[in-house]
């Protein structure tokens, strides 16, 4: 309940459970590796927020993976820096005057001025100089498997950390077991702090709790992402984090080869909101030599137009050879939801003949001969890829996509030649491959 006269902060002060509040002592970094609802972002901004207000013309960094998270989740989101502070805090008394979404920068009435920065520049961090810092999601950083490194997000913002006499940093995420959370984890100057989805459950949507708490209790992703657990690599998963973590495995999107095939790969999900949460959307390409590579995961919760949408933006988008989607779980039903909005698409339907385990364990070998790149961090992709173990009931939908993408890609001899083939007249075997008609094992 909202009293009147009431402060921001003595609002928060009233409902923050113990475990967000800053721990005691002389740390130089606090680790919050909490589950998802746990109210991770919230604990963040309450804690910058305050140090703002107590450092007059102070600066205080915010980094996310990108400049639009910093923006639409650290500042203007739900929990977000505009709805912890009062207007009365902000230059001029409101957000207008106060907020420079352009640019990135919000100022407090004391002169104080919060700055967006993303992980996709990291040099950007190397000028400025700041009191105090946010870091948000910090595994799905770009540059998170190099950890501690030389020239990374993590060290450039450290070494702008030199203004006032205490400044400190606050990391707020969900855990993942990359380099950069497992080093800043074991670091003397850092305390963690952990939690659970269920500690904030009364806060929660039902819709949330109905779908992703009950699909995802009890099993392994499950307990990183709704426990919080810092988990290493899963007994009998087919990916470990060690494919993704080897010397030259993330492939700036600048420095990739010139690419002979593309795909854009569907797993549409039963139902929007449904237990299968989510579709997935895997594009992917392949090299001359017959490399792979994953450019993009646009997966999310969507109803059939909007997959449908976004997988046709991502065809133009890459100059895609096709759509590929799995024929026995909606793949024609892929191909006519995609040709009602565009019919121009080429839709490729594949015929699963052999079990999800079968057909994940080639692309897995390829990862493990170091034949597939990724041309950045894919988080909730990899998490997928290292934590589902053949037999689990949880199907992982981007999983599924990137699987498709490289069997079309790289695996031709598992591709079904069609019953009929289309005819175009003065046209080569080329011509009718690329338009998805016929498929002429080892010549792509």
């Amino acid at each position: 309940m909202v009293v009147r006269g009431q402060t921001a902060r003595q609002r928060w002060l009233l409902t923050a459970r113990l475990n967000q509040l800053p721990p005691a002592g002389d740390w130089f970094v606090w680790l919050i590796l909490a589950g998802r609802g746990f109210g991770k972002t919230r604990t963040g901004a309450e804690t910058i927020a305050e140090w703002a207000r107590n450092t007059p013309r102070g600066r205080f960094a915010l980094v996310a993976q990108t400049i639009a998270d910093a923006r639409d989740t650290m500042v203007e989101g739900q929990s977000g820096l505009l709805n912890v502070l009062d207007e009365r805090e902000l230059r001029g008394g409101s957000i207008d005057t106060a907020w420079n979404r352009s640019m990135g920068e919000l100022y407090l009435k004391n002169g104080a001025k919060f700055k967006c920065f993303s992980s996709e520049k990291a040099r950007s961090l190397r000028g400025p100089q700041h009191h105090g810092a946010w870091g948000d999601e910090p595994a799905t950083w770009n540059d998170a498997d190099q950890g501690t490194a030389e020239d990374t997000t993590w060290t450039n913002l450290l070494f702008g950390l030199r203004l006032g006499n205490d400044p400190r940093v606050i990391l707020t995420g969900t855990p993942r077991p990359v380099r950069l959370i497992r080093e800043v984890k074991k670091d003397e100057g850092t305390v963690v702090t952990g939690g659970s989805t269920s500690e904030n459950i009364s806060n929660l949507a039902e819709t949330f709790k109905r779908n992703v708490i009950r699909k995802y209790e009890g099993t392994r992703l499950g307990r990183q992402e709704l426990e919080g657990e810092l988990l290493e690599d899963t007994p009998g998963a087919l990916w470990k984090y060690a494919m993704f973590n080897r010397e030259g495995f993330r492939i700036k999107l600048e420095d990739l080869p010139t690419l002979v095939r593309i795909v854009v790969a569907v797993d549409p999900q039963a139902s929007q909101g449904s237990d299968n949460a989510e579709t997935g959307i895997i594009v992917a390409g392949k090299d001359a030599a017959g490399r792979g590579y994953v450019l993009d995961d646009l997966s999310g919760d969507y109803s059939p137009t909007e997959w449908a949408e976004k997988a046709i933006e991502a065809y133009k988008y890459w100059k895609a050879d096709c759509v590929v989607a799995e024929r026995n779980n909606g793949g024609d039903m892929v191909a006519n939801t995609i040709r009602a909005v565009n019919p121009k698409i080429n839709v490729k339907a594949v015929w699963a003949s052999r079990g999800k385990h079968t057909r994940a364990e080639p692309v897995s070998a390829l990862y493990q001969k170091a034949n597939i790149h990724h041309a950045k961090l894919f988080p909730d992709l990899e998490g997928q890829m290292t934590t589902w173990v053949p037999g689990d009931k949880v199907s992982p939908d981007r999983m599924d996509a990137l699987v498709w993408a490289f069997t079309e890609l790289l695996l031709e001899e598992e591709a079904v030649i069609p019953k009929t083939t289309i005819s175009v007249p003065g046209a080569d075997w080329r011509t009718v491959n690329r338009a998805g008609t016929l498929r002429i094992p080892g010549r792509g």
